[in-house]
């Protein structure tokens, strides 16, 4: 039980419980405990890609963490809440709503690096405690502005809704060039965002540089990492798991995780030293992050500087003939 189950999360199940399901499946498999974690939190509001790791591959969840993400998420502008979703309390209004000309015009000054002040219902610790914590207090919460990167921001087509846009009778020009100049209700837009980006807070950021205030109404992720919607499976599948299916149906091998970095392969020699710890020398390649196998069997994450090549995280995995 060593590689990644990837979740479709449906929404209003968190990260943590669905590490349980998945604990609980084999649990009621019969196939005994195993390391299991996420790598990711995906908020219960939000649905879609949880990369969730067994065994061995738990050894990458914090490179999954640092991986960057996608997402397509709905902003509704007129009114702001608390926690920058469908769950807060209303704090804001205002009656002003944008155009899609406007929205289109606003996006570029949120794509590259931009600084970030995360929501105050967030899990980032202030003082020691959850930021959520001391919100859901009635405390008040000050986060400081982080840098983040947003390498793609854009609409996704067909999804800007307005005052008219459920019809004009028959007559009229195309939906496109009659919702460029009217005013929108909510739009739904596609992020790809490094680690670190809050969503909520970017919406937050767009609705005020458009001179109104929104909220988020719905999230989700497409893509953690190397894994997309393509790799994941249901809450439904996973069940099935514990009531028999196979677990090999659904469970994708630990390199998976590793497809986005160069594979180093190695001699019985090289791979022996690998498994010991020790240093390689003399290897003809860039520097950088490899993941180092034998046998087509990962063993260990290295990094390569000036042809050395040190351990960076083994893995303890059965060798192909054991």
């Amino acid at each position: 039980m060593n590689g990644w189950i990837i979740l479709d999360k449906p929404v209003g199940m968190g990260s943590t419980q669905a590490v349980g399901a998945v604990k609980r499946n084999l649990r009621e498999a019969g196939l005994g405990k195993a390391k299991v974690g996420h790598g990711g939190t995906l908020d219960p509001l939000a649905d879609g890609v949880l990369p969730i790791a067994l065994g061995e591959a738990t050894k990458l969840c914090g490179r999954m963490l640092d991986a960057s993400k996608e997402y397509a998420f709905t902003l509704r502008f007129g009114s702001e809440t608390d926690t920058l979703d469908l769950e807060g309390q209303v704090i804001a209004e205002c009656p002003h709503r944008p155009t899609l000309a406007e929205v289109a015009a606003v996006l570029p000054r949120f794509t590259g690096a931009i600084e970030q002040v995360p929501p105050a219902y967030s899990a980032l610790k202030v003082d020691g405690q959850r930021a959520y914590d001391l919100a859901r207090a009635g405390e008040a919460v000050e986060l400081r502005p982080r840098r983040v990167e947003i390498y793609d921001l854009q609409l996704l087509p067909g999804t800007a809704r307005g005052t008219v846009a459920e019809g004009d009778g028959g007559g009229g020009p195309p939906p496109a060039q009659r919702l460029a100049g009217e005013e929108l209700e909510e739009i739904t837009l596609l992020a790809n965002v490094s680690k670190g980006t809050y969503i909520r807070s970017l919406a937050r950021d767009i609705a005020h540089a458009l001179g109104t205030v929104g909220h988020v109404t719905m999230l989700r992720r497409l893509r953690a990492g190397p894994f997309a919607l393509g790799h994941a499976i249901s809450l439904d599948k996973l069940n099935e798991i514990g009531k028999g299916a196979p677990l090999e149906n659904v469970l994708l091998p630990l390199e998976a995780g590793l497809v986005d970095i160069p594979a180093l392969d190695l001699g019985p020699e090289q791979a022996r030293a690998v498994r010991q710890g020790r240093v390689l020398a003399g290897l003809a390649r860039h520097d950088g992050l490899y993941w180092a196998r034998a046998g087509g069997r990962p063993l260990a994450l290295v990094e390569l500087s000036g042809g050395d090549a040190r351990v960076v995280r083994g893995f303890n995995l059965p060798d192909v003939a054991e």
